[in-house]
């Protein structure tokens, strides 16, 4: 039984040139999911057909904070980020970048 995943688009410039050469898509995804709920979610949300699902895992940036004159160093760290890399077949396109193409044309600027 696969689970529908909420999935968050990743924009980055890297994602965009991925969407345009390779047809590739980048999501953050929780880490809980396995590749077949995420394909099955891309599948449902988008009516799109899935060629390929890889996933990366980023640790969280550790962080650290000093109080009371640089005395006191306090050491925190960034929750981590699940990456899914989204393969389509050839001919399907997500509106992902649809904002950013309708932004892309040359605007005139008045004197």
């Amino acid at each position: 039984m696969s689970k529908i995943v909420a999935l968050k688009p990743r924009i980055s410039e890297k994602s965009y040139a991925l969407a345009e050469q390779l047809n590739t898509y980048v999501f953050e995804v929780p880490a809980d999911v396995n590749k077949h709920d995420i394909a099955s979610s891309v599948v449902s949300q988008y009516s799109v057909t899935v060629k390929a699902v890889r996933i990366a895992g980023l640790p969280g940036k550790t962080k650290r904070s000093f109080r009371r004159g640089g005395r006191n160093i306090f050491k925190g760290s960034r929750a981590g980020i699940r990456k899914a890399y989204v393969t389509l077949a050839e001919g399907d396109k997500l509106p992902v970048f649809q904002a950013v193409e309708e932004a892309g044309a040359p605007v005139k600027e008045s004197k």
